[in-house]
């Protein structure tokens, strides 16, 4: 195939050529006149699997044929037959002995790093072992570094280096998968130096930016028929500058320093690299713009020289499309619409991107249109259902079971997926209902119970429901314990309990856990795991759910659907080995793309720079390389948001460059070809907010809803009558149309909650006195306050706090109690105190209880409230707060049968909070019957069918939130708005 030569054989593909497509011409052209059998003796090396499928697709497009030997650069055993090295130590083995090193490090030294840390220190570390074996750096090397200067920094990090020391002095015996690539490669070159082989040996593909791979091109190149073929060679660059790039530490992030690198490796010069075949790029003159944009910093002076030269701006940008949108959404929305466009004009058409969030809303947005882009990326495992199922279920072993975490599993597609599912979603359904309606803040196999009794008794046929809830309550609690165990019983409690969940209360083997796509990932990467579980030591549910986490975010999975064929989204690797017509590059801004360098815990710039290891700037190269491939495509767009949700975006360094040399090409039109470029971004954005325009709608009006008389309520309890007066239309709302506020899935220590607790603490302790009077010491109110607590209160903090408070007003109110015992004594309590009183006339009853009702001996009556917050005053009382003033004229009308008709001489809210305060009612004020009167007038005129239920009509204060403010629509109008009165039939 080649004519021998004394030099290594390096060849090159143009950027905007499509790499595949020219490396399978170029080898057609060299063997067109030798017979058909000299193709299968070509061996070709490529580096992804990608490549190597869209090369035989396209040998299989052409003439028939024989194929040549495609491998993967990954693949060496297959390049060194013979050749007996022990095999790799299987990866995750190895992460779980150096997760172990590194946590005896830090339990022997917690001063290091926090706990939290240990899974970030030992991939960080993995990370440095595997760059100092690829680029043949010896612990040695590492350790002599010169850091005086550092020397506070250096000490903590040469702790965890030393794992790393003892680790690479293994490998010769125990070698892991990079350090075994290296040793291959080392004996495959001796054995080419011996006998070299005499076919065509072909590696394409690949930059030769890690140094083993470098290593391996160079013997590649020096073979009497071998050659390098590298992808995106940039032959429009002058020679001169690329003597330029032999300044590393200014131009390593320029995209053609790895090919510069090589170059000096293997002694050639640029005059020695041609071109594999005869495929011109898409457009000279882009590429000749683009690559006087990319020119090292130190070299940009160039462009004053140069840039004039370019004499077709108009030619070189006229199909690229500039997309500067406000928002990252507005940015996806316009992408989707063009891709959508592509879809229907029969274009093919490609996102790439690194930015996994973008390519995510730009899928949500092309569903709208039922097409589904073929993503290369495919969704992280840890995303997908059984990801999140495994997930679910590990987190039962590190925190105690609440309604949430108990409902999101019960929910799972996952959970109960055999046989009588059907049965399960409904009994899942009332279980909810009932939590949200009696509560249950940590479901147990008793609370469980107690739900299961109680639906039991609307049901028909409840038997099968007990056995759900039993088949709940074995399965689900209890699973949350402290302390460390062996990992592989970690693992194996796990499985178990995942399958138990998955199989549901018939314990069906045939669960859809382990089914389909990601089913089969999710059980591969829990084999892998219980395989090597035994390396891992012991841990805690914590330090077990995050290596779960890790691991399952490692792998992804393809979605089943059949997506677009003509309609693709590729990370940037992907993209270096494919071709499309039209092609976006989307988040083009700093910290997208490129990507920021992670952080480095170990070595600085500086230090990595002495050692031979890889400068941070690598990657930027990489990725500038990526870019100066694509944006030769066809036609090109170019997106970026200019606003994320938290601040402003700076645009990617090679956008700027490419806008800032345009800017200054006045006199050759570069100011109007970058204007064009954004003409044309801001047709689509304009398609963009054509899409999202609304047709506003007139605000909901202020409601005053008048329903007829019968539908009109006949029976308020005490504490309505405020919301009554305050907010009428939360009346209507629960009474004439039936409606309640659906209690959160999680019952919290709210301020309701409070008041509960508080009131039956209070209940308890003075029937305690009662019984007892020498129980009346603040010893015996915390002994009660902390018996009720533990019944009625399960959140730990919550019970701490408020233990807390009432020890502070405790002596406070036992001081009140000793003064009220000297003249009364209790009567009723709340659950007896239980009064009403009927206004014959209106047909209407009036409902309530007292907190506690006292008695003198001279048969007065004393009425007691409880307050967790700041009692209201008088004048509130008078006005709008009416509970003891009603309950007051209730005794005095015989309405508390417990008490009888008896003269009201003293009531008042006792207040228990912070500042403990007791605030007694305006009774001198306003007689019983004056209060009588006037809510006989109230309810008269709400029974009123001309009066209406206005919302919101006397709140307290704005921040006032009722729990019908959303049916209202309140938002659309305020307090300021006036009501509009609707008559209902």
């Amino acid at each position: 195939m080649f004519k021998p030569q004394d030099t290594p054989r390096i060849f090159g593909l143009a950027p905007g050529v499509d790499f595949p497509r020219g490396l399978v011409r170029g080898l057609c052209d060299r063997l067109e006149n030798d017979p058909p059998e000299a193709m299968a003796r070509v061996e070709l090396i490529v580096n992804t699997n990608r490549m190597a499928r869209r090369l035989r697709h396209d040998f299989d497009a052409g003439p028939a044929g024989f194929l040549p030997r495609i491998r993967l650069i990954t693949d060496l055993d297959a390049l060194a037959p013979g050749v007996a090295l022990p095999a790799p130590t299987p990866p995750l083995q190895r992460r779980l002995e150096l997760i172990q090193l590194v946590s005896r490090l830090l339990d022997a030294a917690p001063d290091l790093a926090p706990r939290e840390s240990l899974y970030a220190l030992s991939d960080s570390l993995a990370g440095l072992i595997d760059e100092m074996q690829g680029e043949g750096v010896s612990p040695e090397t590492v350790a002599g570094l010169d850091v005086g200067h550092l020397s506070a920094h250096w000490e903590r990090a040469q702790r965890f280096l030393a794992i790393a020391h003892d680790y690479l002095g293994q490998t010769t015996t125990r070698p892991d998968a990079e350090a075994r690539r290296r040793q291959l490669v080392a004996r495959i070159i001796v054995r080419w130096q011996d006998n070299p082989p005499q076919h065509p040996v072909i590696l394409a593909g690949s930059t030769g930016s890690r140094g083993t791979t470098a290593l391996l091109m160079e013997a590649v190149a020096r073979l009497p028929q071998g050659a390098i073929i590298l992808p995106g060679f940039d032959f429009e660059m002058p020679t001169a500058v690329w003597n330029e790039l032999d300044q590393a530490l200014l131009a390593e992030d320029h995209p053609q320093y790895r090919f510069r690198k090589l170059m000096n490796m293997l002694g050639v010069s640029r005059g020695a690299i041609e071109p594999w075949c005869d495929m011109p790029a898409v457009s000279m003159a882009r590429n000749t713009l683009l690559s006087l944009s990319l020119r090292p910093a130190p070299v940009t002076h160039a462009w004053l020289n140069e840039g004039p030269k370019l004499n077709d701006l108009h030619g070189a940008t006229a199909d690229i499309t500039l997309i500067e949108a406000p928002t990252p959404r507005v940015e996806a929305l316009a992408i989707a619409l063009r891709l959508r466009q592509a879809a229907e004009d029969g274009v093919k058409a490609a996102l790439i991107t690194p930015d996994r969030m973008l390519t995510r809303q730009v899928t949500a947005a092309l569903d709208r249109w039922n097409i589904l882009p073929d993503d290369s990326a495919g969704m992280p495992l840890q995303l997908s259902p059984p990801g999140r199922f495994l997930r679910h279920v590990a987190a039962l072993f590190l925190r105690k079971l609440d309604a949430e975490a108990l409902l999101t599993l019960l929910k799972h597609p996952l959970t109960h997926s055999g046989a009588g599912r059907n049965f399960h979603q409904l009994y899942t359904q009332r279980l909810e209902a009932e939590i949200r309606r009696h509560g249950l803040p940590y479901p147990d196999a008793e609370g469980l119970t107690e739900i299961a009794e109680r639906t039991a008794k609307r049901m028909e046929d409840p038997s099968g429901f007990r056995d759900w809830i039993a088949w709940v309550g074995e399965t689900f609690p209890g699973h949350d314990a402290p302390g460390e165990r062996p990992l592989p019983d970690c693992v194996a409690a796990h499985l178990a309990l995942a399958n138990r969940i998955a199989a549901g209360q018939p314990a069906d083997p045939d669960h859809l856990l382990w089914q389909h796509g990601a089913g089969i990932a999710a059980q591969g990467v829990m084999e892998n795991l219980t395989e090597h579980a035994v390396h891992g030591g012991a841990m805690n549910a914590a330090d077990y759910a995050d290596l779960l986490g890790a691991l399952l975010s490692q792998e992804e999975v393809r979605e089943a659907d059949t997506p677009h064929p003509d309609i693709m989204i590729w990370g940037t690797m992907e993209a270096r080995v494919q071709g499309a017509d039209l092609v976006i590059l989307g988040g083009l801004n700093e910290g997208t793309w490129p990507e920021a360098p992670p952080p480095d815990p170990w070595l600085n710039r500086q230090m990595r720079e002495k050692a031979g290891l890889l400068l941070p700037e690598r990657r930027v190269g990489l990725s500038a390389h990526d870019y100066q491939q694509a944006i030769a495509s066809p036609e090109v767009w170019i997106t970026r948001a200019i606003r994320s949700d938290e601040a402003e975006m700076v645009p990617s360094r090679w956008l700027n460059r490419l806008g800032n040399l345009l800017g200054g090409l006045g006199e050759t039109g570069g100011p109007e070809a970058w204007k064009a470029m954004q003409q044309r971004g801001s047709y689509w954005l304009d398609q963009v907010r054509a899409l999202e325009a609304v047709e506003r709608t007139a605000p909901a009006p202020r409601p005053s809803p008048r329903p007829p008389r019968a539908a009109r309520p006949r029976k308020l309890s005490v504490t309505e009558i405020k919301t009554l007066i305050r907010d009428p239309y939360a009346v209507y709302a629960k009474h004439s149309l039936k409606l309640r506020a659906i209690n959160p899935l999680v019952q919290s220590p709210d301020a309701p909650v409070r008041g509960i607790v508080l009131h039956r603490i209070m209940e308890d302790f003075v029937k305690l006195v009662a019984r007892d009077p020498a129980r009346l010491t603040h010893e015996a109110l915390l002994e009660v306050a902390a018996q009720v607590l533990e019944e009625e209160a399960p959140w730990p903090a919550a019970r701490a706090m408020w233990l807390a408070r009432i020890d502070r007003i405790a002596d406070w109110f036992i001081a009140r109690e000793r003064t009220r015992a000297e003249f009364s004594s209790p009567v009723a309590f709340e659950q007896g105190a239980r009064g009403s009183h009927t206004f014959a006339d209106l047909g209407f009853t009036l409902s309530g209880f007292a907190d506690r009702i006292d008695q003198t001996d001279d048969g007065d009556v004393l009425i007691y409230d409880y307050k967790t917050g700041t009692p209201p005053g008088k004048k509130e009382q008078r006005l709008f707060d009416k509970q003891l003033l009603i309950e007051a004229a209730m005794v005095e009308r015989g309405g508390f049968p417990e008490v009888g008709v008896a003269h009201v001489a003293h009531a008042a809210f006792i207040g228990l909070g912070s500042k403990p305060v007791e605030v007694p009612a305006p009774l001198d004020e306003e007689s019983p019957q004056e209060v009588l009167a006037g809510l006989h007038a109230l309810l008269s005129r709400y029974l009123d069918e001309g009066q209406g239920f206005t919302a919101r009509r006397m709140v307290q204060s704005d921040a006032f939130a009722g729990n019908y403010d959303q049916l209202a629509r309140f938002g659309e109008w305020d307090g300021t708005t006036a009501a509009k009165p609707e008559n209902l039939e």
